[in-house]
């Protein structure tokens, strides 16, 4: 990315100066496998009922700020008062908005990478310091213990489950030492819950735990990355907090519209979920074979792989396969690490067959 102007950087805030905008790293290409989205159709009637809801929509209006009928379904399907929910544009604007009400200057966010980069790109927006607590190097889970010892010394915490780009999930007892640990908000990203074990969630710790905010999405399971609607469920204190500092009509109506269309018809996702959950693991037994691989299985609908000479890989996979995965070389105790989306059996095949290729020619 191109630095800012001289005049640029004399008119932005000094703490944005030098600010680098989140980078997905997207090459256009005949097969994505980079970005974790769900690459399957949309289950049969789905798309019909979301289309009946978009033409039934009136666009001269302004949307319903608090995304209501929306928002009360939500509720429903995860058995909380509406008091308990908050819609947003992606999930995104909602981690945004966590950053913006509860960190700020002179507070601290408490993370622990390799996680999804966005937690510091938006600690970094807020003016939110951060306190990193590294994973293992060799597992990659969580250091419990290291991470309990920092939590009384910050303001905040997020903590992903399953974590990106590891796919390992969290157990509930940390996540509640956690909560007991840090005075103050503390979010679980459960943006791929649906793709874990059953009980992999945290919803339960809701009633002892005042402080914990789960996060969930509509981009992943139910593939509708682009519609961009996320929510969070936590005390109705603290969906308070995140209704007064969110933009205003931030969730337009058409994705409150396709949203409750799909929400409504949720049903319909679960063979997609469970044929994901069994091509992850196809590719783990393809890819175990080679003595040579580092593979995390994890349980969202990706996986992160040890391939030697991953950056080069990446690159012949998008340049001679037009097969796009994502390099995490770049990121600490990553090395050599590549992340991909699992996807269609189709799609997979042919991930496969490239990836075998390459990695001999390689060696």
């Amino acid at each position: 990315m191109a630095e800012l102007s001289e005049r640029m950087r004399a008119y932005v805030q000094p703490h944005l100066a030098n600010i680098e905008p989140y980078d997905p790293n997207f090459t256009p290409c005949r097969i994505n496998l980079s970005a974790n989205e769900n690459t399957y159709p949309v289950p049969e009637g789905v798309r019909e009922a979301v289309d009946a809801a978009l033409a039934a929509t009136a666009l001269n209006r302004y949307p319903d700020p608090m995304s209501e009928e929306l928002r009360c379904e939500l509720a429903a399907w995860h058995g909380v008062d509406p008091a308990c929910v908050c819609v947003g544009n992606g999930g995104d604007e909602l981690l945004f908005n966590f950053l913006l009400a509860f960190g700020g200057r002179g507070r601290t966010l408490l993370n622990c990478p390799p996680t999804f980069s966005e937690y510091e790109f938006f600690a970094q927006l807020t003016s939110t310091d951060v306190r990193n607590v590294a994973r293992d190097r060799k597992t990659l889970a969580v250091d419990e213990r290291a991470t309990l010892a920092a939590a009384s010394r910050v303001d905040l915490a997020i903590l992903t489950s399953p974590n990106n780009p590891t796919g390992d999930v969290a157990s509930s007892s940390f996540v509640a030492q956690l909560c007991r640990a840090v005075d103050g908000p503390v979010m679980v990203d459960e943006a791929y819950i649906e793709f874990a074990e059953a009980g992999a969630d945290k919803q339960a710790l809701l009633a002892s735990c005042p402080n914990l905010v789960i996060l969930h999405t509509l981009s992943k399971a139910f593939g509708a990355a682009g519609i961009r609607c996320g929510y969070v469920i936590a005390a109705p204190d603290m969906i308070e907090v995140f209704s007064a500092v969110r933009q205003i009509y931030s969730v337009n109506v058409l994705t409150q519209a396709a949203a409750l269309a799909m929400v409504r018809r949720r049903d319909a996702f679960t063979p997609v979920v469970e044929q994901i959950r069994a091509e992850r693991a196809r590719i783990v037994r393809a890819l175990e074979v080679d003595e040579r691989l580092q593979i995390w299985e994890g349980q969202g609908n990706f996986l992160l792989v040890r391939v030697p000479s991953a950056s080069e890989i990446r690159s012949r996979l998008r340049d001679e396969y037009s097969i796009l995965v994502r390099d995490f070389s770049y990121m600490p105790g990553l090395a050599d690490c590549l992340r991909i989306t699992v996807g269609t059996p189709e799609e997979n095949d042919e991930l496969l067959a490239a990836l075998a290729v390459l990695i001999n020619e390689e060696a």
